[in-house]
């Protein structure tokens, strides 16, 4: 209704300059507001007051003057000028209950439109690494993103909703290195654990699972392990230099397959546990 009564005042200001009651240079700015008290009417537009100076005119006067202009239509049941200038509108009754017979009508169609028909748009959203589980923050991304792609499909657009997966750095090093250390206390060895590794109960849930599979195969004792390495930031040391040393360690001491198959299995692991918790929340993906 608002963009409704907005048209109706441009074109009552069109016609006030055909027939030159106003200047044909005034370019109006229309807004018009659900008024906050019912007595002052449904809607209202402060347009007068706007025009007023560019115009000459009292806002007062000036309002009467687009009132007097606006064309007829049987959605409004009065209009008013309050204050100094306000144009006050009352709509009629069924006008503010016809919306709710066209939803029952329209159903899930109802507010589509056809913008973006024949346009693709992508959208990539949430796309956390693949390090650990969701928190609140992605949560954020995941309604948004969602709810953007909802919109844009309603418009018509072909929309196609990615995760990007960044199943690849440093960070899927650290990640594999701390599921390994957690497996190696589950085969019984004894190690400090790094001030930079991922310290999630899902580590240790991974690293049971991997035991469970393997065994001892990927067990090296704790001495060749720590054997010159830097020292941790506990200790006084660069706690990156000393996991770096650490992923460094457990390529040279695992063979590529073993410590891929931990890589994998984590990566695989907390993807499914990120899609699990997607679409629990309504969120699913195309790719």
């Amino acid at each position: 209704m608002k963009s409704k009564l907005e048209q109706l005042l441009r074109e009552a200001v069109e016609t006030l300059q055909r027939d030159g009651k106003l200047d044909q240079q005034i370019s109006p700015h229309v807004v018009v507001e659900r008024t906050r008290d019912p007595q002052h009417g449904d809607f209202a537009s402060n347009l007068a007051l706007t025009l007023a100076k560019g115009a000459n005119q009292q806002p007062r006067a000036l309002a009467q003057t687009i009132v007097d202009a606006l064309p007829d239509t049987a959605e409004i049941q009065d209009v008013n000028i309050a204050g100094p200038g306000f144009i006050n509108f009352f709509v009629t009754q069924g006008t503010q209950t016809d919306v709710i017979q066209q939803i029952h009508r329209l159903g899930d169609q109802f507010g589509k439109i056809q913008i973006g028909v024949g346009k693709k748009v992508q959208i990539e959203f949430v796309s956390a690494n693949p390090t650990g589980p969701l928190h609140v923050g992605h949560g954020r991304g995941a309604a948004y993103g969602s709810a953007l792609g909802n919109l844009l499909t309603a418009v018509g657009y072909d929309v196609d909703r990615e995760y990007y997966v960044n199943d690849a750095g440093r960070q899927m090093d650290i990640l594999a290195t701390t599921i390994w250390l957690r497996y190696l206390e589950e085969c019984g060895e004894s190690l400090p654990f790094p001030s930079n590794a991922y310290r999630g109960e899902y580590v240790r849930a991974i690293a049971k699972k991997i035991h469970t599979s393997v065994g001892s195969e990927y067990q090296h004792s704790s001495a060749a392990i720590l054997q010159n390495l830097p020292p941790d930031e506990v200790d006084g040391g660069d706690k990156e230099a000393y996991i770096d040393a650490l992923i460094d360690r457990a390529r040279n001491l695992l063979h590529a397959d073993q410590y891929q198959s931990i890589l994998e299995t984590g990566l695989s692991e907390i993807l499914s546990d990120i899609k699990n918790d997607l679409e629990e929340f309504g969120v699913c993906f195309d790719n």
